[in-house]
């Protein structure tokens, strides 16, 4: 039997998640996507955890997702309903992170792209080592950026960065990140989950219940509107996969060249 993508380790009032698919892109393949949103279902009826440390590979938090993941790729044959099923599951894992009631903590080393970005964006806070990059392509393979990310990201960093790291694709060096308000702490390389640790540490010796409850308020206050304006994000994608720049955003990725979009 093959390892588990995602593992759960608990230090008393801590929980470590980790995804590793044991590759160095650490890519989100659909069934990784399943298994997170399984793992953070699993805090639901646990009143022992106040936090939740979710961490990459040692590498690499995520380059994500797996554009020759088997099921991604026999998507476009799929019938309609389970073209709409699949395109859900990313959207679904981001808000199982975003449900959880403990203080989650993201842990990012080296990339975090795409998908892996909106996972990271569903945590409450988000721990960067100095020398990792974040960057948004969704846009340079024809696709538009869904999993409910669009509304988490502007409410952290303004609407005009918001468009120049969806609609432009800049990347974002981890100081930069922090210094528009996309990453709330800075460690050493290699630091990033005992600097996430520090934080949870602190956390695990506040009254959990207030925890939950004072979270609670923060996000209702914070995300009121974020299902409103981007509950068909998904049906978004199914539209721009069904387009040609898609196609040809994904063949010129495969063929490492430049696209040549005609709004097709």
């Amino acid at each position: 039997m093959s390892e588990p993508i995602v593992t759960t380790e608990r230090r008393g009032r801590i929980a470590i998640v980790r995804f590793d698919r044991g590759q160095t892109a650490n890519s989100l393949s659909i069934e990784t996507c399943r298994q997170l949103q399984q793992a953070a279902r699993s805090f639901e009826n646990d009143t022992q955890v106040s936090a939740v440390i979710l961490t990459g590979s040692a590498r690499n938090f995520t380059m994500g997702a797996d554009l020759k993941d088997p099921e991604l790729l026999a998507l476009p044959q799929q019938p309609l309903a389970e073209r709409r099923l699949l395109a859900q599951v990313g959207g679904r894992m981001c808000r199982a992170w975003e449900d959880i009631e403990p203080l989650t903590i993201a842990a990012i080393e080296g990339w975090c792209v795409g998908g892996g970005a909106a996972l990271a964006l569903s945590c409450d806070l988000r721990v960067s080592a100095s020398n990792a990059s974040f960057y948004v392509p969704e846009i340079e393979r024809g696709m538009n950026l869904s999993w409910n990310a669009v509304p988490r990201l502007t409410h952290l960093v303004g609407a005009a960065r918001a468009k120049r790291i969806i609609i432009l694709a800049e990347k974002l060096a981890a100081p930069a990140a922090a210094d528009w308000g996309l990453v709330d702490q800075l460690s050493e390389p290699g630091k990033a989950l005992e600097a996430a640790m520090q934080w949870a540490e602190r956390t695990a010796s506040l009254p959990p219940v207030q925890i939950r409850m004072l979270k609670q308020q923060v996000n209702a206050a914070a995300h009121a509107l974020d299902q409103a304006v981007s509950h068909a994000d998904y049906e978004q994608f199914m539209l721009a996969a069904s387009s040609g720049d898609f196609r040809e955003g994904m063949q010129s990725f495969i063929e490492g060249r430049p696209p040549r979009y005609t709004g097709a």
